[in-house]
C-alpha cells in the first residue's frame, strides 16, 4: 500500500456516521484497515452495502465479541495493532473487556480513539443524541436559519462529519506523530459537542470582538447581507454570492448592471435587506446557466448552486477530479492530496466478512483458527 499512513495498522470496530467516515479518511491516506462488524447486525435503513462509500478502501470481518473466541481474536489483532478505533456510548467496551485500560495494558504502543457525542465523561455522556444534538449545544445551530424562522439544520456535516469524523482523524494523525518521539500511545477522547464548538471558534471571537451581532441575522455570515447570500434565478435555481471584499463587491454589483457608487458602506447592515430585494428582482430575469456565463469576465465570487448530481459532472470540478470512480460508482475523492506519497485508489466498500480471510492471514492470524472461529459461529470472514 502507498500514502502518508503506508505501514500503520488499525482496528475499526464499526459504528455509524462519523466513526466510518474518520477510519475512511485514514484508508485513504494508506492505513491498512480492518473493519470489524459485530455478527448479526441488522441491516440499517436498506440498500446495498457496497454503495455505503464510507467504509471504502478497508476490508470487513463479522465478529461475535461476547464469545471468548471472538474476544481473544479481538485482542490479538489490538495487541498487533497501532491503532483502534471506537464509537460506541461510553462504558460499552469496558463491558466487552475490550476497553483502552484492558488494550494499551497488552500494547503500550496502542493509539486508542473513542468516538462519541457528548464525550467520555459529564453529565450528557451516557444520553442519545445525533449531529442537530450536539451543534444544538454549541450555539452554532442556532445561528443557521432565516431570521423571522426556526434554526435550520445543515443535514448533519458539522457535528457529525466536520467535528466528529473529521477531529478523530486529526486526533489520530496527532497522536501517530507524538509516538514517533515518546515510543508511548494514547487514549483520545473525540466528542463532536467538542468539535463542532471548535468550529465555531470564529464566531465566538467575533462576538468578543464586537463583529457579531447577537441573535439570528443580520450578520455578515448568516444570508443577511446582500453581497453574501442566495439568489433565485428565471429557472427556479439559484446562484450564490461570496462578495466580501471592496473589489469583489464593486464587481459583483456592476455585473448586475448597477453603479458600485450607490453601493458604499457595504459592511453596515442598515440597508442590507433593501439591496438585497433589488438584487433579488434582477436575478430573477434570467436562468441560473445564463447569469453565470455574464459574470465570467467578473472576479466576484460568484457560483452555481448545483445539485449533487450536477456536482459530478461540473467541468471544474471533472478538471481537479473532485470525484472518482470506485467499484464503477461515483463518489468524492480521498483529500487533501500528497505530492511525494499519494495513496492508492480506494477500493470500494466491503460487504460484513468480505476481504477480511486474507487481511486476518496476512496479519498473522493462521487458517486453523479462522475455520475455528466460523465453525463455532463467532466469525464471518470471507
Amino acid at each position: 500500500m502507498t500514502g502518508p499512513l503506508s505501514g500503520i495498522r488499525i482496528v475499526e470496530f464499526a459504528g455509524l456516521g462519523p466513526t466510518p467516515f474518520g477510519a475512511m479518511m485514514l484508508a485513504d491516506m494508506g492505513a491498512e484497515l480492518l473493519r470489524v462488524e459485530r455478527l448479526g447486525k441488522p441491516s440499517f435503513g436498506g440498500g446495498d452495502d457496497r454503495d455505503d462509500y464510507l467504509n471504502r478502501g478497508r476490508p470487513s470481518i463479522a465478529l461475535d465479541l461476547k464469545s471468548a473466541g471472538g474476544r481473544a481474536l479481538a485482542l490479538d489483532l489490538a495487541g498487533s495493532a497501532d491503532v483502534v478505533i471506537e464509537g460506541f456510548r461510553p462504558g460499552a467496551m469496558e463491558r466487552l473487556a475490550l476497553g483502552p485500560d484492558v488494550l494499551t495494558a497488552a500494547n503500550p504502543r496502542l493509539i486508542y480513539a473513542r468516538m462519541t457525542g457528548w464525550g467520555q465523561s459529564g453529565p450528557m455522556a451516557d444520553k442519545a443524541g445525533h449531529d442537530i444534538n450536539y451543534l444544538s449545544m454549541t450555539g452554532g445551530l442556532y445561528l443557521i436559519g432565516p431570521q423571522d424562522g426556526v434554526p435550520m439544520p445543515p443535514i448533519n456535516y458539522v457535528a457529525n462529519f466536520g467535528g466528529g469524523g473529521m477531529l478523530m482523524a486529526v486526533g489520530v494523525l496527532g497522536a501517530l506523530v507524538e509516538r514517533s518521539v515518546s515510543g508511548r500511545g494514547q487514549v483520545i477522547d473525540a466528542a463532536m459537542v467538542d468539535g463542532a464548538s471548535l468550529l465555531a471558534t470564529q464566531i465566538f471571537s467575533w462576538m468578543a470582538m464586537g463583529r457579531w451581532r447577537p441573535g439570528r441575522g443580520g450578520n455578515l455570515l448568516d444570508g443577511s447581507a446582500y453581497f453574501y447570500r442566495c439568489y433565485r434565478t428565471a429557472d427556479d435555481k439559484f446562484i450564490a454570492v461570496g462578495a466580501l471584499e471592496p473589489q469583489f463587491h464593486d464587481a459583483f454589483i456592476r455585473g448586475a448592471g448597477l453603479d458600485p457608487a450607490q453601493f458604499g458602506d457595504h459592511l453596515n447592515p442598515a440597508h442590507w435587506a433593501e439591496r438585497a430585494a433589488q438584487l433579488d428582482a434582477i436575478f430573477r430575469t434570467r436562468s441560473r446557466d445564463e447569469w453565470i456565463a455574464h459574470y465570467a469576465p467578473f472576479d466576484a465570487c460568484l457560483s452555481p448552486v448545483l445539485s449533487p448530481e450536477e456536482a459530478l459532472t461540473h467541468p471544474a470540478n471533472l478538471a481537479r477530479d473532485v470525484h472518482v470512480a470506485v467499484g464503477g460508482r461515483m463518489q468524492p475523492a480521498p483529500a487533501p492530496r500528497f505530492s511525494r506519497t499519494p495513496a492508492d485508489p480506494p477500493s470500494p466498500p466491503a460487504r460484513p466478512g468480505e476481504g477480511g480471510d486474507a487481511r486476518l492471514r496476512a496479519w498473522g492470524i493462521d487458517a486453523v483458527r479462522i475455520g475455528q472461529l466460523s465453525g463455532e459461529n463467532s466469525l464471518l470472514a470471507l
